[in-house]
């Protein structure tokens, strides 16, 4: 029990000319669970790409164990985020694939994913039993493409437990998960826990499981020891609140009026014979803010992309956008333009050039990327949206290579920057820290209640709904609840 996993000695490590973690001493021991905790952008994934082999860095790390010093074989990493690949072992999705039914068959299925890694013969942990573990035998004939948040998450944790890591790293691995996705990873770590597989968590906030029994805290570079954090907000937010600022000055936009923001009437979405939505009624109507609330794989992202303008089967449904009916002439353009919008899948996909300024300018197109000449005057409104969420130095960072907190903040400005009569916000505080989630909330309600926007913001937190919501619409497996 008191082996040495990995010893960490006087670690610093600097990329773009900045120092992210600054003399980080640290010894992981068998049978020591840690926990990791620290706000956005502290330096936690770059503490565990570190770890993994992927940055230069001073210091030493040593494994003892006798799989030697390549950290490939002996540290996994389950990042927050995942990109799938296709048969041609290329990731190149664009975001509105999953819900095109052309593109079912575009990845592998979880079997097929899964085929390479061996059946391990140690008690419990067969390759066989982990599925039923893990809940994914199910889901074995499935396309990856096509699974949901909780399951894909639960798929990349099964891949690393199957790799036999010495020390497995998961980054942020309940972010997107309903309440019941939660406990089932907790009951899930803890199994892996108690077998003797070697944990590190990193988390900004929520819970920590209770196989975790070491803690500390990343702050600017350096790991502090603490213990146990009874709630990991009140480390995190250090009695922070957000400034109350004025919206940028440059909004200016309008937009014809309307009695209903959206209409759906007997929507019904099918795929290869599965019922996705079944007889969805729902209107939405001008200045109403609605939480859109259900379990994982419920059905809630297919209904958003029928708003958005992503789904093509909204031609086969009656359904109407500010008062026109879909498929009665109107662009893909004249949808997207009166609606902010922002997703995980708009994150995770979004153009990989794309810097902080370039990517905020795109909401005045509704592209995925800048691929025009900005005005005097549009450039002066995204520098005032970067200094508005406080990021005006990093202007022309790539956006990928921001932590995923400020990625998220900076597609929220996307989302606002023409000032659009109905926002549709999926899981919006992902990859928040609590101050963040404060300061992103509060723009919310204010910009509803400034402009009368209308409103639809998904979570799974109830902590995470701004105070504008009036109206709840519930899903369950594709029916309202």
């Amino acid at each position: 029990m008191n082996t040495t996993l990995v010893k960490i000695e006087c670690l610093c490590v600097t990329i773009n000319g900045k120092e992210i973690l600054h003399n980080i001493s640290l010894e992981i021991k068998a049978g020591e669970q840690w926990a990791l905790i620290g706000e956005a952008g502290s330096g936690k994934t770059v503490f565990a790409h570190t770890l993994a082999g992927l940055h230069a860095f001073q210091g030493r790390i040593i494994f003892p164990g006798p799989r030697g010093n390549h950290p490939n074989d002996t540290i996994q990493v389950v990042d927050l985020h995942h990109r799938f690949r296709d048969f041609r072992n290329q990731t190149n999705f664009y975001y509105q694939q999953r819900y095109n039914a052309f593109d079912a068959d575009a990845t592998i299925t979880v079997a097929e994913d899964l085929d390479s890694y061996p059946e391990n013969p140690v008690g419990y942990m067969t390759k066989t039993n982990l599925l039923e573990t893990f809940q994914l035998k199910s889901l074995l004939e499935e396309p990856l493409i096509q699974l949901s948040n909780g399951e894909n998450k639960r798929l990349q944790i099964l891949k690393a437990v199957l790799a036999r890591p010495y020390l497995l790293i998961l980054d942020e691995p309940f972010t997107g998960l309903d309440k019941e996705g939660r406990n089932l990873l907790d009951w899930i770590l803890q199994m892996i826990s108690d077998s003797g597989q070697s944990l590190l968590l990193l988390s900004s906030r929520y819970h920590i499981p209770s196989c975790f029994n070491r803690y500390a805290r990343l702050k600017e570079g350096k790991i502090l020891p603490i213990g146990y954090p009874a709630d990991p907000n009140d480390e995190l937010t250090g009695g922070l609140q957000p400034a109350l600022k004025k919206f940028p000055s440059g909004i200016s936009f309008s937009y014809p009026s309307f009695r209903y923001a959206v209409r759906m009437k007997n929507v019904h979405i099918d795929y290869d014979g599965k019922s996705i939505l079944k007889s969805i009624n729902w209107d939405v109507e001008n200045g109403a803010c609605w939480a859109l609330t259900g379990p994982n794989g419920a059905g809630k992202s297919t209904l958003l992309s029928l708003i958005t303008g992503d789904n093509p089967q909204a031609y086969a449904n009656e359904i109407y956008l500010f008062d026109r009916k879909r498929g009665s002439g109107e662009t893909i353009w004249e949808i997207k333009q009166r609606t902010g919008y922002l997703s995980p899948e708009l994150q995770l996909y979004f153009d990989p050039a794309a810097t902080a300024f370039t990517t905020i300018a795109s909401g005045l197109f509704d592209t995925i990327g800048l691929f025009r000449t900005l005005s005097l005057q549009q450039e002066n409104l995204v520098n005032e949206w970067l200094n508005f969420i406080e990021a005006g130095n990093i202007a022309h960072r790539l956006l990928i290579s921001l932590p995923a907190g400020l990625q998220r903040l900076i597609l929220l400005a996307r989302a606002l920057i023409k000032t659009p009569p109905l926002l549709v916000l999926d899981e919006p505080c992902q990859g928040l820290d609590p101050a963040q989630t404060l300061f992103a909330l509060r723009i919310v309600d204010r910009y509803c209640s400034q402009f009368g926007a209308s409103l639809i913001f998904v979570s799974h937190y109830e902590a995470d709904f701004p105070e504008c919501i009036r109206q709840t619409l519930r899903l369950e497996k594709g029916e309202i609840a």
